[in-house]
C-alpha cells in the first residue's frame, strides 16, 4: 500500500480539481499535507479520509465552508473526549 500521494493522484481519486484541494487546504486548518522543498504536496491516508469527509459535507450535504468547519471541529472535540 502506498504511503504518500500527489495532489494529482488525490484529485483524481476524489474526482475534484487540484485547485479545489488547494482551496480546501486554506479553509480547513485540520488539512495540512506535507510539502516538499520543491513545493510538491504529499498526502497521507489521514489527509485523504479528511478530504473525503470535506467533499461529502460540501458537495453532497450542501454545507458552506463555515458550516463544514463547524461540523469537523465538533467531531474533533467529541473524539478528544
Amino acid at each position: 500500500m502506498k504511503l504518500y500521494f500527489s495532489i494529482g493522484e488525490v484529485a483524481e481519486m476524489l474526482q475534484v480539481k487540484t485547485s479545489t484541494l488547494r482551496h480546501w487546504e486554506k479553509e480547513f486548518p485540520q488539512l495540512r499535507p506535507q510539502k516538499m522543498r520543491s513545493g510538491e504536496r504529499r498526502y497521507v491516508n489521514e489527509d485523504i479520509t479528511l478530504l473525503k469527509e470535506i467533499k461529502k459535507l460540501r458537495q453532497e450535504m450542501g454545507f458552506t465552508i463555515d458550516g463544514s468547519r463547524k461540523v469537523l471541529s465538533q467531531r474533533e472535540s467529541i473524539e478528544k473526549n
